[in-house]
């Protein structure tokens, strides 16, 4: 029987800024596909809403310490699932990293993230000396560079990307030497040429665009171009909701209600509706680093700073590459992009740190 004295300790700021970001990216949803021969996209997102927050309640009846104890199973099999949808998955965009399940598609590697940070977090919180030493840097290491590795095989550099910050957040937690974080940054930076090699030809273009997206306005540098216009005809108050005149209902914004929903967002509501927006997801984040503070012990910490780390990077790489100050990576934004998957592993990872908040009190 679940334990009722935990939700004493609910966080209603947490739960509703959650609900509000989620119902804005609903709403978002339908603005930019109402017309299309997408417009019953929206009510899958409310689908997998509903569904996503079934989830949320089962996950907080299940005590953290029980999921990081588990971490190695879960780990384990979220990297066969890895593996398979290399054989079995169905191929959308360029990409093979998605399972086909009739009606929806499943992206194991949105599993594999969860799975890594639960893993990593307990082995990391597991020792106890005040610096690591090599050996724990070499297994944490190898711990994020499996998932990586099988993940960007599949193609999916933007989701590889995600596992650097907690890793890199959780082992400075953990106590990782200067010297080794300098020496990490400088690996890091000599390895970009061989990086460059196994790009893709339009991942190339991405970043060559970025740096100048007139190089290639019709080709690769057409979404930034199109996102930023997008952006700033909003102006200050947006030209509203399910405007004819606007540049999502026109379709010159691919994506528009997944990787760039945020540029409808900001054409539909101006700059008060970004401003709004952005002051959720302030207030979301403070309240996760609220929880990590507070937690009862050092696996809490760690689950929850790992997780913060993901949210943080989606959040702020997103966003960036709407107005142009990041490349074009493919990473939705948290809670508001549409996509089953990546809704469910983003509501089940607010569920972990909400447990870890209901649990700081109880023995």
């Amino acid at each position: 029987m679940a334990d009722t004295r935990i939700y004493r300790q609910f966080d209603p700021v947490m739960f509703f800024s959650m609900l509000s970001l989620i119902g804005m990216g609903v709403l978002m949803i339908y603005s930019a596909t109402f017309q299309s021969a997408s417009q019953d996209l929206y009510i899958r997102q409310l689908q997998w809403c509903a569904v996503a927050l079934v989830l949320f309640f089962i996950l907080l009846n299940i005590d953290y310490h029980v999921l990081a104890d588990s971490s190695l199973p879960i780990y384990v099999g979220s990297l066969v699932f890895l593996v398979a949808v290399l054989f079995f998955g169905k191929r959308i965009s360029g990409a093979k990293s998605w399972f086909s399940l009739g009606y929806f598609n499943f992206q194991p590697s949105e599993i594999a993230k969860i799975a890594t940070i639960l893993f990593l977090a307990k082995y990391l919180s597991d020792e106890t000396r005040m610096f690591l030493v090599l050996r724990d840097f070499l297994l944490a290491g190898l711990i994020v560079l499996v998932p990586m590795f099988l993940i960007i095989l599949q193609p999916d550099m933007g989701t590889t990307i995600t596992f650097i910050p907690p890793l890199i957040l959780l082992m400075f937690l953990a106590g990782m030497r200067y010297k080794w974080i300098l020496g990490a940054i400088l690996a890091g930076i000599a390895s970009l040429p061989v990086f460059w090699l196994f790009l893709k030809p339009y991942q190339k273009d991405r970043i060559l665009t970025f740096v100048d997206p007139s190089k290639d306005p019709l080709g690769a540098g057409y979404q930034i171009i199109q996102s930023k216009i997008a952006v700033g005809s909003g102006r200050i108050f947006g030209k509203g909701l399910f405007s004819k005149e606007t540049q999502a209902y026109l379709d010159y914004i691919p994506e528009k209600h997944t990787d760039f929903v945020f540029s409808v967002l900001a054409e539909d509501f101006g700059l008060i509706g970004v401003v709004v927006t952005l002051a959720i997801y302030f207030i979301l984040l403070m309240r996760v680093l609220s929880t990590a503070r507070q937690a009862r012990d050092r696996v809490g910490v760690f689950i929850v700073m790992g997780f913060f780390a993901i949210f943080f990077f989606h959040f702020v790489v997103n966003v960036g590459m709407i107005v142009g100050l990041m490349p074009i990576t493919g990473l939705p934004l948290p809670l508001m992009s549409y996509g089953g998957s990546s809704l469910l592993s983003t509501i089940g990872a607010m569920a972990i740190i909400m447990n870890v908040r209901m649990r700081r009190f109880v023995n």
